[in-house]
């Protein structure tokens, strides 16, 4: 597990326990042979909170200037691209996706986090577009820090959760 994937995954249940609010979010261990479908899972009753989260990192102050599909994202042995599978994933399952962006930029500059939900990275994926870049990822809700952690605004997930497949 990434620093970034724990930190959103304590972020997430600080504010369940702050709030008291039957939830809690892990991540799944990942093993060699066995497939990780994300890397964030949120557990609730509540549908707003019944997510799965992709989480990548990037680092804008060696020079990256884009998120690409081809150099970001995996494909399995069987030729399947992750985006792909996870779409499929989030389909069957129900959950409501995102994928979180983290932006490194550098010693001395906080790092940044955007969300963008997965509609919008399996439409721009299947419409043969190669890549998110820094401006395009920007444009999208982001994701506060506050301290050492990430500052979880419900408004942020549910308001782009309205796009949520539900199987049609």
């Amino acid at each position: 597990m990434t620093e970034f994937e724990r930190k959103l995954v304590q972020s997430f249940n600080d504010y369940f326990e702050n709030c008291n609010i039957k939830a809690i979010a892990h991540r799944i261990k990942q093993h060699r042979f066995t497939p990780q479908f994300l890397d964030v899972m949120v557990d609730s009753l509540n549908p707003d909170f019944y997510l799965g989260i992709e989480c990548k990192s990037i680092s804008t102050e060696k020079g990256a200037n884009a998120l690409y599909f081809s150099q970001h994202f995996t494909i399995d042995k069987n030729g399947a691209h992750q985006v792909i599978r996870i779409s499929e994933y989030l389909r069957r399952s129900g959950r409501a996706g995102f994928l979180v962006v983290e932006l490194r930029q550098g010693s001395g500059k906080s790092r940044q986090a955007y969300i963008i939900p997965w509609k919008d990275i399996e439409e721009k994926y299947e419409s043969g577009e190669l890549k998110y870049t820094i401006d395009e990822i920007k444009l999208y809700s982001k994701l506060e820090r506050k301290g050492d952690a990430y500052h979880i605004e419900p408004e942020k997930w549910v308001k782009q959760n309205k796009w949520m497949h539900t199987g049609e």
